[in-house]
Order: structure tokens, then C-alpha cells, then sequence
């Protein structure tokens, strides 16, 4: 399921990047591909909810080809409602996908009989511009475009600065420029070699040189060529703009598929117009609309209702950050004067879209701090102290400061709302065993939930190791426990009698009743909801809570999903800590992974090698575990012990493998992903990543905190059979570094924030125009000012500030 689910998360997120156009992919369109793994994992599964769950997929991308981009967008977001109900293995009641066809139609048809008076510029529909009729608005409908407030959001996704022009002379390779020039040969062709795309060439030339263009459309027929070629006639003057290359057959300058505009026989100095000789906007393509018409219509609404626009943000805040008043904002950004000024202009609609963001932030944090109390633990001594006595070894001076800022939160009467973040290895459980510590000396209870039981476990044998020498009971609590066992934990809780419990889920099931519930810590946080933390934190009276994560999140991301907490970082590792040596391997070249094994073994030391699948798939090239894990113990290692571990075993079977593996009584863990977070077996020295290029960098990262947890000098192997240019780059700086924050950020760069958190977005809002990589300033100056705000006014009901409640 986990598998189908990743699939699925990637062909969305490859399809948003695509503008939602049902993309090509390497065998299939978006929406086929969607069905077919449907259908794939249909055929596997009994579950009649589960089936029921998918047919409703399948049916919903039926239509998906012939739907709108409003209304693929809609089928998209439904799609991860549906998998929501797969994960939770919750009915499916009603139809989540809606008809939002009703809702724009409707407005169209009131159109007509609304009185302009009685509405704002936001109001007005799209048929109020001159020149809008009843047709042209439904296709702008289509696209989510319904007001004029939606007009004026339908932001360019580029400019084109056609007023500073390059001669031909004048490029590098690199180089992004803009050309006039005149057509002197147009050519529309399907080569020899592929008979299902056709080539439209054109040769452009001024008085220094010329330079070739090209766009790639699929199969054509002669009619079609034709009409592809009649677009650029022969001696008409055109603007070109792009990236230049070079053209490995005639070794002259090239730009393919550029931005284009074509002028006919005219003096580019003379034109004066709002496609040419000026910063052009370049917008998202609208079904049925073309690009000079929909920039023509949105210079005229602009002239029109854009001296209506109220701004939202007070006069003193705009004068603190010095920012642009909103309608003039939003007109240069459409169409801007000049470059500095568009970059002013982007730099408000920005932050608006941040602000908003963490003025909500603001907002429930003071709300909690104002109307939810926290207990105010006094007592922070004894077992502290004790147990820091008996660890072999000191803090770092991370592990303390982290500490230092967890026991003021807890000392204060304000709830606690903190996040600690920390690399693999870096001793957060340590730091949240001491806060657990603090709640249990203040006479109240604690308890700490994992995602997964092979965590759950591996914490409750620590914990156990340390806290029953202070003379303090432990319990475990996890689904696959027996009744008896079940029964005995939940009287001790009611009791009293434990006084810090481990659990996975089953700790927030509602027979779960604690005597007297003080803190809560949360593992890997991002893998439960806000209700199951809520659950959790509800079994006691004004439960404390700190959330945990071994997943470093880049700054942007981190004030983005979780900006009403509190974000400590443990940024160091203990002393001793040997890094791990990082290789990508290439090909063949991994009998070399396999030797290195062999003399790790030899030495008395275990193995990780990780696949991406569970099972072989022909759609897939990427190996397969079951099958992989029989070769390696058929083919490779027939001396050894090979063991097998992976998400869709039971949880029994999966515990007694991970407790062979602790045990030495396995050599080689062939598993997949589910060893990614947590496991540690300081004894294993080498992890194997398959197919590497299929994971993300932060992923790569926590795999390989598998190994280097003991003395001992530990290697991670990324094997890679055809990993590409980009997929390389990606790879090597896995090789160049071993921490986890900086991974992160290269990750978010290269990625970008969906796919960085899963592809699913994770809570992350949806931004027009914000890039979380891009706009780290932004984002900082804009949680200053939502602060500043609720600080001042934590209502808004002042009268400057009240426009920003709507």
C-alpha cells in the first residue's frame, strides 16, 4: 500500500509541474497511469473497503482527459481524500468528489441580473469586463476564474523583458536573452527514427547572425505541419526569448521551444503595445483562451477595478517593512515598469500570502496561551540528577541548551509548545527521557508514542534499562499485544502504578485511561495528525506536549507547517561518532558492496541492504526485496544468514526478524523503507540502498543513520544501475556530506517543498506566488509582523487592523 501510495504522490506532483495537462509519461498519461496502479493494487487486495476506495479512483480518472483544469484539480484533490481513507481503512460514506461544473455555471447565469452597485471589485464576475461574453467566461470558469479577484490572481509565471533585446552576435551558451530578428526558413517534419512526434524548426536571423528554434508537438499529420507553419511566416519579424544552446548538428546558436511573439512586417521601435517592447507577462495558458487575449483582458480589468482595491495590511505596518500598497502591487506585477519595481511588487504579494499564514499562527498560540492552562512543573531535581550521574557518558552542549529551553517551558504556566529537531543520532531521546523525568517527579505520569512498534519497542528497552534503576516503572503499550498483557498495562496506568509508558496508536485508543497524565512526548510527529496528538495530549488535564523529529526540516518549511510552536535543534553529534563513509556506485560496480559485506561479516559485523519495492512489478526496472533477498541468499551469500523485513509483514513477524537481527542471529537485513526511521543495531557497519535515485536526499539521509551508531567505521553504498545527469548530482552530495540539515535544504532546492515532504503536501498551504526556497527573508519578515500584530491587537479588533480578519 505504501508503495502505490508514493507512486501516486509522485505522478500528482510531476502533474502540478506540468500545469494539470494529463502529462506524458514514459509509458503512460498521467491519468492512465493513475488507473493502471490502481488496478494493479486492486487485484492484491481482499479488503472490501479498501477495494471500494479504489474503484471510486479509477472512476473519478475516467473523465480526467476530457476535464477542465478546474476540475482536474478538483479530481486531484480528491484523490488524496480517498487515500486519507485507504491509510485509516475508513468507509467511504458519500461521494468525495463534488460537481463544481454547478457552481461557476450558476454564477455565469446570474450574471446578467446582478446590480453592479451592490458589489466589491472581488464580486463582480468576469463578464462585468468589456469584452467578456457568456462563452469566454465559462472558459475562464474552467480554470477557476470566476470574479475579478480571481482575474487579478491569475499571476504571470514569467516576465519577458522584450524591451532590453541582445544581438545574435552578442549570445553565450547560457545565456538568457531576448532577440528581434526576421524568419528566414521554416521547416515541420517527422523524423525517420520516432514517427510519433513531429519537429517545427525555425531559422531566425538579424544583421549579426542567426540563430535556430524548435518545438516538439506529437504525431502530426500533413495538415496539421502545415498549420503549425503558417504561424511563422517566411520574412516576418518575431521576438524571441529563451535559453541559448547549441545546436549539435549545425554547431550555431539555438533556443528551443522559446517564448515567441509574432510581430508580421512591422518596425520593432514603432510598436507600442503591451505584448512587445516592454516587460511582458507571460501567464498559465487558460483552455481555449490565447496568451495576447487573456493579457489584453487583464490590462483592461486593471485599468478598470484596480483603483477599487482596499489594502488589507495597516499603514504603520506597511511603513515598518516598507512595503508596496497592494494596488499597486498587484497592477506592476501584471505589468511592470521595470525590473527592480516587479521585483518590489512580487516581494508584497508575497508576503501576504506568508503573512496570512502566520497571523493564524500567531493567533491560536495566543489563544492557547491566553485561555488554556499549562501545569507548572516546580520540582526538577532529584531523578534528573540521578540519572545524569549514572549515564557513562556527558551531554552535549546542544542536548543541554535544548534541555534548558524544555524546563522552562515546563516551569512556566503557559502550555508548552515545542518542537525538537535533531539529526540522526544526535540524542533526542535522551533530552525527552529528562523532560519525562521532570513530570514524573512532580508526581504525574508521562508517556511517549512512536509511529511504528520496532521504534515503540527499541525506546521501552532503553527506557527500561534506564529508569528502573531510579526505582520507576516502565510499561509498553502497541496493538500486538496479548489480552492478559493488554489488561495488566492499562491497570497499571489507572493505578498509577507505571510511571512513563511507551506505545505506538494504541496508547490514543479510547479504553486507554491514565491516573494522572502530565507530558506527552511525540516521535517523528509528522507521521500522526493533529487529532491523534490531541487524542493523546486529552488523556490528561492540561497535558503538556513536545513534539520530536529525526527528519531535519530546512527553516521555511518547519515556520510554514508548524509556525505556532516553539522549534529547538539539537545541531550536534556526540563526541566519538564516526562519520559514515558515503559512495555512490554505479552498475557493475556493485560486487564491490558485495565484498565490503563479506569482510564486515568476517569482522563480526551485520549488513542493511535496502530495496525500494516489496514485490516485483514489470512496470517497474526498480529491484524488488522478496525476490533480491532470495538471490543474495541464493547466488551471493549462501555462507550467510539472510533475513527479510518490509511494511506488509505482521507485526509479530516483523519484531521477531528485528529481534534476530539485534541478536546476531541474522548477517544481512534485506528490507525496505521500514527500517528508515529509529532502528538501531550499533553492531551493523554497512547499508546498501538500491535503485538510490528513487528516494529522496532525506530519506537517503535517515537510511544511512542506520549504520555508523557504534565505534566501528561504517560505509553507505547508494547503487545506482542508470542514475542520470540530475539523479547524479543529487547522489554525490549524499558523498560530500554527512549532515542531515544541509542534506535537507539541497533536498527542498532540488525538489521543492511538496515532494520534500512526501509529495502530499503534508498541511503545507498552497501558495500562488511564495517559494519556500526562494523567499526565506520573506517568510522571517512576515512571522515578525503577524507577531507584532497579535501582540499589539491579539483580536484584531482595533479599526486598522480589522480588514485583515476577512
Amino acid at each position: 500500500m505504501q508503495d502505490f501510495i508514493e507512486k501516486i504522490y509522485k505522478a500528482v506532483a510531476y502533474e502540478r509541474k506540468q500545469g494539470f495537462c494529463d502529462a506524458q509519461g514514459n509509458k503512460f498519461n498521467f491519468s492512465e497511469f493513475i488507473k493502471n496502479e490502481t488496478k494493479i493494487l486492486l487485484e492484491k487486495i481482499d479488503n472490501p473497503n479498501k477495494k471500494t476506495l479504489l474503484k471510486e479512483i479509477e472512476k473519478t480518472f475516467d473523465s480526467y482527459p476530457e476535464a477542465s483544469i478546474f476540475e482536474r484539480k478538483n479530481k486531484i484533490k480528491s484523490l488524496y481524500d480517498y487515500i486519507e481513507h485507504l491509510e485509516k481503512n475508513q468507509p467511504l460514506n458519500k461521494p468525495i468528489i463534488k460537481d463544481t461544473t454547478k457552481s461557476y455555471d450558476s454564477t455565469l447565469k446570474q450574471t446578467n441580473k446582478i446590480d453592479d452597485k451592490n458589489l466589491t471589485w472581488e464580486e463582480r464576475p468576469v463578464q462585468f469586463i468589456k469584452g467578456i461574453g457568456p462563452k469566454l467566461a465559462e472558459n475562464l470558469a474552467s480554470a477557476g476564474i470566476i470574479n475579478i479577484k480571481d482575474l487579478f490572481r491569475h499571476y504571470p509565471r514569467k516576465h519577458l523583458d522584450y524591451a532590453n533585446r541582445t544581438q545574435i552576435k552578442n549570445c553565450k551558451i547560457g545565456q538568457l536573452v531576448t532577440i528581434w530578428g526576421s524568419i528566414k526558413d521554416v521547416n515541420c517534419f517527422t523524423p525517420p527514427n520516432n514517427k510519433n512526434i513531429t519537429i517545427l524548426s525555425i531559422t531566425v536571423s538579424d544583421s549579426t547572425g542567426k540563430v535556430k528554434s524548435s518545438w516538439f508537438y506529437g504525431g502530426a499529420n500533413k495538415y496539421m505541419q502545415e498549420q503549425y507553419k503558417r504561424r511563422f511566416p517566411i520574412g516576418a519579424q518575431v521576438l524571441l526569448s529563451g535559453e541559448i544552446k547549441l545546436d549539435k548538428y549545425t554547431k550555431s546558436f539555438a533556443i528551443d521551444k522559446p517564448e515567441v511573439e509574432v510581430l508580421g512586417n512591422v518596425d520593432i521601435d514603432e510598436v507600442d503595445s503591451i505584448h512587445t517592447n516592454r516587460i511582458v507577462p507571460v501567464y498559465p495558458l487558460v483552455e481555449g483562451l490565447n496568451l495576447k487575449w487573456l493579457r489584453k483582458t487583464i490590462k483592461i480589468a486593471l485599468d478598470t477595478y484596480s483603483n477599487e482595491i482596499e489594502d488589507h495590511l495597516p499603514k504603520w505596518l506597511k511603513e515598518q517593512f516598507n512595503l508596496f500598497d497592494l494596488a499597486t502591487s498587484i497592477r506592476e506585477f501584471h505589468f511592470p515598469t521595470d525590473m527592480d519595481i516587479l521585483e518590489k511588487a512580487r516581494h508584497r504579494l508575497v508576503f501576504d500570502e506568508l503573512f496570512y499564514m502566520q497571523l493564524g499562527f500567531a493567533y491560536r498560540r495566543k489563544q492557547e496561551q491566553l485561555h488554556v492552562d499549562g501545569i507548572v512543573f516546580e520540582n526538577t531535581g532529584t531523578y534528573v540528577n540521578q540519572f545524569l550521574a549514572n549515564l557513562p557518558f556527558k551531554l552535549t552542549k546542544a542536548q543541554e541548551n535544548v534541555f534548558k529551553e524544555i524546563t522552562k517551558d515546563l516551569g512556566s504556566p503557559k502550555p508548552m509548545s515545542r518542537l525538537v529537531q535533531g539529526d540522526v543520532g544526535s540524542g533526542k531521546t535522551i533530552v525527552a527521557l529528562l523532560a519525562l523525568l521532570i513530570a514524573v517527579q512532580n508526581g504525574y505520569q508521562g508517556a511517549i508514542m512512536a509511529p511504528t512498534e520496532i521504534l515503540a519497542e527499541q525506546h521501552f528497552r532503553k527506557f527500561k534499562e534506564w529508569l528502573e534503576p531510579l526505582g520507576l516503572k516502565v510499561d509498553f503499550l502497541v496493538g500486538s499485544q496479548t489480552k492478559k498483557n493488554r489488561r495488566e498495562v492499562l491497570d497499571n496506568l489507572l493505578s498509577g502504578a507505571t510511571h512513563v509508558t511507551v506505545g505506538t496508536h494504541a496508547l490514543i485508543q479510547e479504553e486507554v485511561n491514565f491516573k494522572n497524565l502530565g507530558l506527552v512526548v511525540v516521535d517523528e510527529q509528522h507521521r500522526f495528525g493533529v487529532v491523534q496528538r490531541a487524542t493523546l495530549r486529552g488523556k490528561g488535564k492540561n497535558t503538556e506536549i513536545l513534539t520530536m523529529t529525526a527528519t531535519p526540516i530546512p527553516r521555511t518549511l518547519a515556520l510554514s507547517l508548524h509556525g505556532d510552536l516553539d522549534i529547538s535543534v539539537i545541531d550536534e553529534l556526540p563526541p566519538g561518532r564516526t562519520p559514515v563513509k558515503t559512495v555512490l556506485i554505479k552498475g557493475k560496480g556493485r560486487e564491490k558492496g558485495w565484498e565490503l559485506i563479506r569482510d564486515e561479516v568476517k569482522k563480526g559485523r551485520q549488513a542493511y541492504v535496502v530495496f525500494p519495492l516489496i514485490e516485483e512489478s514489470e512496470k517497474l526496472t526498480a529491484k524488488a526485496a522478496t525476490v533480491e533477498a532470495e538471490k543474495l541468499q541464493q547466488k551471493i551469500f549462501p555462507e550467510l544468514k539472510i533475513g527479510l523485513l518490509h511494511g506488509q509483514m505482521k507485526n509479530s513477524q516483523k519484531d521477531e526478524i528485528m529481534q534476530q537481527f539485534v541478536k546476531h542471529q541474522i548477517d544481512i537485513l534485506v528490507s525496505t523503507t521500514v527500517i528508515e526511521v529509529g532502528v538501531d543495531v550499533p553492531n551493523a557497519t554497512v547499508m546498501v540502498i538500491e535503485n538510490a535515485e528513487r528516494f529522496g536526499l532525506s530519506q537517503l539521509h535517515q537510511l544511512r543513520g542506520r549504520v555508523g551508531r557504534g565505534s566501528d567505521k561504517s560505509f553507505c553504498l547508494l547503487v545506482s544501475d542508470k542514475p542520470g545527469e540530475i539523479s547524479e548530482k543529487r547522489l554525490e552530495i549524499m558523498t560530500k556530506t554527512n549532515d542531515g540539515f544541509i542534506i535537507a535544504e539541497q533536498d527542498l532546492k532540488i525538489r521543492g517543498p511538496g515532494e520534500f515532504l512526501g509529495t502530499r503536501q503534508s498541511g503545507l498551504p498552497d501558495f500562488l506566488l511564495a517559494d519556500l526556497v526562494r523567499d526565506t527573508a520573506i517568510l522571517e519578515e512576515a512571522r515578525n509582523a503577524a507577531r507584532l500584530v497579535i501582540e499589539k491587537d491579539n483580536e484584531l479588533n482595533f479599526k486598522e487592523h480589522k480588514l485583515m480578519k476577512s
